[in-house]
Formats: C-alpha cells, structure tokens, sequence
C-alpha cells in the first residue's frame, strides 16, 4: 500500500453516551517513569478528607507532549476568545484551595 492511500484513511472514532457525560475533576495529580505518565483526574469535595481517582489516563512521553501543546494551543484560543483566565497562584492562594473559598464549618 502507497503512503498517498494511508494518508486518506479516516479514524472513525466513537463516543459512548455514558463516556459523553464525562467526569468532572478539581484535581490532577500527574506522575511518571522512564516509559509513561499518569494523570490521576480527582474530585475534591469540600468537608471531606478523602476523595477518590475519578479517571486514570496513561500516556507514553511522546502522546504526553503532545497532549502538552494541545492544551497550550487551545487555552490561547480559548482566552482569545473569552479573555484571560484568572491564574490563582499569582494571587497568592495556594494551588490548591481545600475550602473552595466558602464558610468553614464550626461546630
């Protein structure tokens, strides 16, 4: 087979209804080794001291870049189109805020 008839061939990709509702995550902890990276996608809940891996995505080093300058890419349209996004880190809140900004509990 040429490389002009592998070049014509479609991905036909498909979405399942119950992977289309997707899984809403507050948190991504990314590790790695020498062959791979894992993102581990988390829900933080406020008053709880547990939360669980909603999703784990394994990637090799080569598909974690890319998905890299994916999200640069698609982050500039996005604030080109909405205005910049609000970095909390340079307003010095912690990069991760455990109270999500509302009252704290008192017993």
């Amino acid at each position: 087979m040429s490389d002009e008839n592998s070049n014509n061939k479609k991905l036909n990709i498909e979405l399942k209804e119950e992977v289309a509702q997707g899984i809403y995550s507050n948190l991504a902890i990314i590790t790695h080794s020498s062959s791979e990276f894992v993102l581990d996608f988390v829900r933080v809940m406020p008053g709880l001291s547990k939360a669980d891996v909603k999703s784990r995505v394994i990637l090799t080093p080569e598909h974690a870049k890319r998905l890299l300058a994916a999200l640069k890419d698609n982050l500039a349209k996005f604030e080109q189109t909405h205005g910049p996004i609000k970095d909390v880190e340079s307003q010095g809140n912690p990069s991760m805020p455990m109270n999500f900004g509302g009252p704290t509990a008192q017993a």
